[in-house]
């Protein structure tokens, strides 16, 4: 059995972490609130966005420009998001994951794959793969987003598909469900998959003033809304998991004060048994 001191010194280390944890249960939820609504105000918008987005790609009037062109995939660009700082359950370690299963089927099948960290989690992780191209890394955009910070990114994806650099472009990202669901999610860009249903009963053969001013003016901002939402749902996914491991961290910590606390009192008894058992002793040997 540990000494008392120890023990008084374990209790106290744990509650000073369960202060700390406390803390950053309280700092994500409060952020979550503004996170959640941002990511539900603009989720429709991006649903719209790419379903355009697939129906242009569908089309034979634009299968010949730059960003529809259909190729074979000789090479792939991720986007991938994650956090700056850990502490956040299994928020980057979802992320990275699905990344990783994503390379080893490209490696598999001969194909290069490129990639764009948005965190720097992803960018310690893609650092230590072989064989794989680190694009650019960006720290996270922290808690209010803005378009200046997505259009680096955009760029990029752009450049890298209209110059025949990639065959294909994807962001894996999280999707916040609720407090309790994210789920992680590959969503595919560049050329956008057809959404069954999208382009039924869709007529569309004239472009005004013509089939190129249209497509650069529409494509890159319909990529734009899809990397946006990504980052949105992504930052709302992060502090929903961050609480959540923070209130768990918080509550263990309790019942280890609880335990410890126990271990004390029963150590203190003892002791003062033991006290007692020799005060007796002496006085019993003295007469």
């Amino acid at each position: 059995m540990a000494s008392t001191i120890t023990l008084k010194r374990r209790i106290s280390s744990i509650k000073n972490t369960r202060q700390i944890t406390k803390a950053m249960e309280l700092v994500s939820a409060s952020k979550l609130r503004r996170a959640q609504e941002y990511a539900m105000r603009s989720r429709a918008y991006r649903e719209l966005a790419y379903e355009l987005l697939a129906k242009l790609n569908a089309m034979t009037e634009v299968s010949q420009q730059p960003l529809f062109e259909k190729r074979p995939v000789k090479n792939r660009l991720y986007i991938v998001v994650t956090s700056n700082s850990g502490l956040a359950g299994a928020y980057n370690a979802n992320s990275l994951k699905l990344l990783a299963q994503n390379l080893k089927t490209d490696r598999d099948s001969k194909i290069k794959s490129k990639i764009i960290a948005i965190g720097s989690k992803g960018a310690q992780f893609v650092r230590r793969i072989q064989n794989v191209d680190l694009l650019a890394a960006y720290p996270a955009f922290g808690d209010q987003p803005t378009a200046n910070d997505v259009r680096p990114v955009l760029n990029t994806i752009i450049d890298q598909y209209a110059n025949k650099h990639v065959d294909d472009v994807s962001v894996i990202y999280t999707v916040f469900k609720s407090t309790v669901v994210q789920n992680v999610q590959m969503l595919k860009l560049l050329p956008a998959e057809v959404v069954p249903g999208t382009t039924d009963n869709v007529q569309i053969s004239n472009f005004e003033p013509d089939v190129e001013t249209v497509i650069n003016q529409t494509a890159t901002r319909l990529i734009e809304a899809q990397v946006w939402q990504a980052v949105l749902e992504s930052l709302a996914s992060e502090h929903a998991m961050r609480m959540v491991a923070m209130k768990n961290a918080t509550d263990n910590a309790k019942d280890l004060i609880d335990d410890y606390t126990l271990e004390l009192n029963t150590a203190r008894q003892a002791s003062i048994t033991q006290e007692l058992a020799e005060i007796t002793g002496g006085a019993e040997a003295l007469k």
